[in-house]
């Protein structure tokens, strides 16, 4: 290259470094608030969620420091720390807060009905009055659940039948005030009558009613555990397999977090994925999209895991056919 040209190059190179760092520096910072609900900032659970969530938001342009501010608030499932925490994101400017869990969404919608609200991780929002139908949100919230419809509770049922060929008997784990708990208990009630399961529903309501429910329904022989995709198990998934483990009751979990805790076996949606799917509606509402025309969302993925740790301490020999059919398999 000749001198002039290669001058000229270069000078024409060092006039556009400026301009593109002061495109760069004037670029608008957008603020996006995350209320967590139950579980807290260290809980692995949340840290998967917390991270699908950023890398859909970093695959569609969004870096935290330069384009975005991510500000985090955990309730740790304290209604009144919820709502303190709702009214300041709100108040700190987030144009859209991502809300994990009913109470988070609850709490948001107490303090502004207008801030756009991206949920993930609540089951039958239009039973719990957040949305006016899953094809027209409506408000000010839309986002992913983890139940379109309830049909999938009927596998769990299927799930424990395969896995303990002996068991007769079912505690039925719900929280009755929970408006997706009868849907749920209704497709289990139909799917256990025609495997010839005897249902017992158990309330969940503190740790100590888990153990002593748990242990009288152990008293007899043949029992089993189906625990339902409701907030509080996810809550008390610690004192619920530990009480599953004692009573050594073979048991199904909705949520693959209870597996990987020591729980037997689990089949639902991915909700990490939802997480992740969610980073497009936050990203859509940035640009200017409403939520209340953004339909709510189904799951895209399943997962079944099979913890064979637990099975062999149970004394069950987990089928090579289910074995086979599992994404993922706890040693």
């Amino acid at each position: 290259m000749k001198r002039r040209a290669f001058i000229t190059l270069l000078g024409g190179a060092a006039a556009a470094w400026p301009l593109a760092a002061r495109a760069q520096q004037h670029e608008r910072m957008r603020r996006i608030g995350v209320l967590v609900g139950g579980l807290s900032a260290d809980d692995p659970e949340w840290q998967a969620r917390s991270n699908a969530f950023i890398q859909g938001l970093q695959e569609r342009g969004w870096s935290d420091g330069r384009n975005m501010r991510v500000e985090y608030r955990w309730g740790l499932g304290d209604p009144d720390r919820l709502r303190k925490y709702a009214a300041e994101l709100v108040a700190r400017g987030a144009e859209v807060i991502l809300a994990n869990g009913p109470p988070s969404v609850a709490a948001i919608q107490e303090v502004s009905r207008s801030v756009p609200i991206v949920f993930a991780a609540v089951t039958d929002p239009v039973g719990l009055g957040i949305v006016r139908s899953l094809a027209r949100p409506g408000g000010n919230a839309t986002g992913f659940t983890p139940a379109a419809e309830f049909s999938t509770s009927g596998k769990w049922v299927e799930l424990l039948k395969e896995l303990a060929p002996n068991v007769r008997r079912v505690a039925i784990l719900r929280e009755v005030s929970n408006p997706s708990a009868m849907p749920q208990f209704a497709a289990i009630q139909t799917a256990a009558a025609s495997v010839g399961f005897e249902v017992s529903p158990i309330a969940l309501r503190t740790a100590r009613n888990i153990e002593e429910d748990l242990a009288e329904f152990a008293r007899f022989p043949n029992g089993g555990v189906i625990v339902t995709r409701i907030g509080e198990a996810i809550a008390h998934r610690d004192p619920i397999i530990e009480s599953v483990a004692q009573h050594r009751l073979p048991a199904v979990y909705p949520l693959r977090l209870f597996a990987t805790a020591g729980g037997l076996a689990a089949y639902g949606p991915d909700i990490a994925d939802d997480f992740r799917r969610a980073a497009s509606y936050v990203d859509r509402i940035l640009k200017g999209e409403s939520p209340a025309d953004l339909p709510v969302q189904a799951p895209t993925k399943y997962e079944l895991v099979i913890n064979l740790k637990t099975a062999r301490a149970l004394g069950l020999s987990v089928p090579p056919t289910l074995l086979s059919t599992a994404d993922e398999v706890i040693e």
